[in-house]
C-alpha cells in the first residue's frame, strides 16, 4: 500500500497485480479489510500460491469487536487487530509458521528472524500497558476520527466513546456531534484524536464547542517517518500513537523509552 493511502480505500494497481502474481504466499489482515486485494489475490495468483488471513487465523467469531464504524448489524467486526501489540505478536508467529511450513529448507532463518522480533513486540505490549496504565483512570476514554482503536482499547484498559468516522466514509449528524460534544463535556474528556491521513473539519468542531484538545495526528497504517528511519515500521507507529494518546490524556509515556526502535536487523 503506498505511503499515504489507508488500508480500507486501497485500489490495486498493474504493479500490485504484478506482485501477486509472483508470490509464493499472500498474507492479508482479512477480517474484510482488504476486500479489492483479496478479490485480486483470488483471481491473479499462480497455481500452488496460498492465501493467508491472519485476522481469521487470530480471532474466533465470538473475539470480535462491533462497535460505532463497524455495528453487528453490517456484519463485518472491526478488522484493526494489529494495534494491540499482543494480536501482532500472533501475527507474526503465524507468518513465522506459514513460511516453515512452505519453505521448509530456510525455516530456521525464519525461526531466528521472528525471535528478534517478537522480543521487541514484547517489550512493546509490556511498555504500551505500563505507559497506558498512568493515564488518570477517568480519563482513559478515546474518541477518535477512524475507528482503529477497538481491540488497542479493549486490551490496555480504555474506553472508546466513540469514532466519528463510520465503515462508509459518511459524516455523522448534526445531532450525532451535538451527542458527543455533551459526552465530553459530562466526562471532561481532555483530548481527542484525529487522523493524520484524514483531517477531520468535525473533530475540531467538536474540540472547539467542548473544550477538549485536539491532536490531529495518530495513524493506524500510515507508518511514520520515511522509508530507512527507524521510526518507519510498525513499532515506531504504535510508539508514535501511545506516546501521543498517553501524554494528551494525562499519562506518563516514559516506559515507552525502553522499546527500541533500531532495526533490529542491521
Amino acid at each position: 500500500i503506498p505511503e499515504g493511502v489507508d488500508s480500507h480505500t486501497f485500489e490495486p494497481t498493474a504493479d500490485t497485480a504484478r506482485l501477486i502474481a509472483d508470490a509464493d504466499v499472500i498474507f492479508l489482515n482479512g477480517l474484510d479489510l482488504e476486500d479489492p486485494t483479496l478479490a485480486l489475490a483470488r483471481s491473479d495468483k499462480k497455481d500452488g500460491a496460498e492465501i493467508f488471513l491472519l485476522g481469521e487465523h487470530t480471532v474466533q467469531p465470538d473475539g470480535y469487536l462491533y462497535d460505532f464504524s463497524f455495528p453487528r448489524s453490517a456484519g463485518h467486526p472491526n478488522p484493526h487487530l494489529w494495534m494491540d501489540v499482543a494480536y501482532a505478536i500472533h501475527y507474526t508467529e503465524l507468518v513465522r509458521g506459514e513460511l516453515s511450513r512452505i519453505d521448509p529448507g530456510n525455516a530456521a532463518t525464519y525461526r531466528a528472524n521472528a525471535d528478534v522480533y517478537l522480543t521487541t513486540l514484547r517489550t512493546l505490549n509490556d511498555a504500551v500497558q505500563k505507559a497506558v496504565d498512568t493515564i488518570p483512570p477517568q480519563d482513559r476514554l478515546l474518541l477518535t476520527y477512524h475507528d482503529s482503536f477497538a481491540y488497542f482499547a479493549h486490551h490496555y484498559g480504555m474506553r472508546v466513546i466513540g469514532a466519528i468516522q463510520p465503515a462508509d466514509f459518511s459524516e455523522p449528524s448534526a445531532q450525532e456531534v451535538a451527542a458527543l460534544i455533551d459526552q465530553i463535556r459530562t466526562e471532561h474528556v481532555p483530548a481527542i484524536f484525529g487522523s493524520e491521513v484524514f483531517p477531520s473539519p468535525v473533530l475540531a468542531q467538536i474540540a472547539q464547542e467542548s473544550g477538549a484538545k485536539y491532536e490531529d495526528t495518530l495513524r493506524d497504517d500510515d507508518l511514520p517517518g520515511d522509508t530507512g528511519q527507524p521510526e518507519h515500521s510498525y513499532v515506531g507507529l504504535m510508539l508514535y500513537d501511545v506516546r501521543t494518546i498517553v501524554t494528551d490524556l494525562g499519562g506518563d509515556a516514559s516506559a515507552l523509552d525502553a522499546v527500541p526502535t533500531s532495526n533490529p536487523y542491521d
